[in-house]
């Protein structure tokens, strides 16, 4: 049985609100408003780690037609403040498919909101830049939403690692040549499989473990994974990585690349509307070759403000110029900005997880 429909409401602290109708769960969430320009994978997103504290509008206009299933999960629950969509798909079919999108939201309590111009939505974030905002299905007032958004404390300078890390280490896989230490600043699982699958023995370690605690495991290797928010805001993880450089060969990805970023002596900046969805195009600058990559990150490491003469700029962003990978020059280290695990998304940059086995392999051998 259909449910009734019910009126929800999604208010931007700059005073701008659009209207829809409740899909998902029922209530109210704050957090920042992005988009995300992928035309699949939507189960992958809402369970991305890296989307805590945010709203998430597809440009893709049609969502729920495959419905979701237990294998494409990339952690163990969703993780955005809410969900929106222009259409959402009622009658969803796939033989993978074991629930539908909205009873999936339902399940785990979180707010979807459909019947939005989700292409008015984007083209505001990217002339204002990713804002805070309130939805709601029970206060439908416009100036009260407007300033319950403005109340919001936002994203810079906060620790949002803290919602998603683990809270005690744990074993992902316990065979394979090499054992990788990979702290959860809010890892996705896909990362994890691929680098189970090329032989590796995986210790997940909270964000708050030391670089004494991790060099006790004598590891081959430190993974840094992607995960929410202000780099800037988690401290205590720049100074462990710190310790670490040259200890082990390391290697970061996204939140992980931005906190390499940090310990090496650069700076991060907020993007105005970051970089998400599957079709962002990096270039290889040893070799000028371009991959389309996929991308969820509303933070960046200024390129202008790492010591070239020991670090070397290896990947940059074909559409706004940024430092999308970088790599030590002497020392076993590197890192990207963007997810060669995919998930979703292409799997163009699926080798560097290779140039990491293949750097713990010289490393091992030193």
């Amino acid at each position: 049985m259909a449910r009734e429909q019910t009126k929800a409401l999604i208010a931007l602290e700059d005073g701008t609100v659009f209207e829809g109708w409740s899909f998902g769960a029922r209530g109210e969430r704050v957090g920042e408003l992005v988009f995300n320009t992928s035309m699949t994978g939507y189960q992958e997103i809402l369970t991305d780690p890296s989307y805590k504290g945010q709203i998430v509008t597809m440009t893709y206009p049609l969502i729920g037609n495959y419905g979701t299933n237990p294998e494409d999960m990339e952690s163990v629950k969703p993780h955005v403040e809410g969900f929106v969509v222009r259409e959402y798909t009622r009658n969803w079919s796939n033989w993978r498919g074991t629930e539908s999108l909205e009873d999936f939201l339902i399940h785990h309590g979180v707010m979807g909101i459909e019947g939005v111009d989700t292409r008015a939505i984007t083209r505001h974030i990217r002339l204002e830049g990713a804002m805070k905002a309130c939805i709601s299905t029970e206060d439908l007032d416009p100036e009260s939403l407007v300033e319950k958004a403005r109340r919001w404390p936002g994203l810079v300078g906060r620790d949002m690692v803290q919602y998603v890390t683990s809270t005690e280490p744990y074993r992902w896989s316990t065979e394979g040549e090499f054992h990788v230490v990979a702290y959860d600043f809010g890892v996705k699982h896909n990362i994890l499989r691929i680098m189970a699958r090329l032989g590796c023995a995986i210790t997940v370690v909270p964000a708050s473990t030391t670089a004494e605690e991790v060099l006790r495991m004598d590891p081959d290797g430190v993974f840094l994974s992607n995960g929410p928010g202000d780099p800037a805001g988690i401290p205590y993880a720049v100074r462990e990585i710190r310790k670490l450089i040259g200890q082990r060969p390391i290697f970061g990805i996204c939140l992980g690349h931005q906190l390499l970023g940090l310990a090496l002596g650069g700076k991060t900046f907020k993007l105005k509307f970051g970089h998400r969805g599957g079709n962002q195009p990096v270039k290889d600058l040893r070799t000028g070759k371009v991959s389309i990559t996929a991308q969820n990150h509303g933070f960046c490491v200024d390129l202008e403000t790492l010591d070239t003469s020991e670090v070397e700029l290896t990947h940059i962003n074909l559409n706004d110029q940024t430092l999308e990978g970088l790599r030590h020059k002497r020392l076993p280290l590197f890192s990207v900005q963007y997810h060669p695990e995919a998930s979703p998304g292409p799997h163009d940059a699926e080798y560097l997880f290779e140039d990491f086995i293949r750097l713990m392999r010289e490393f091992k051998g030193a």
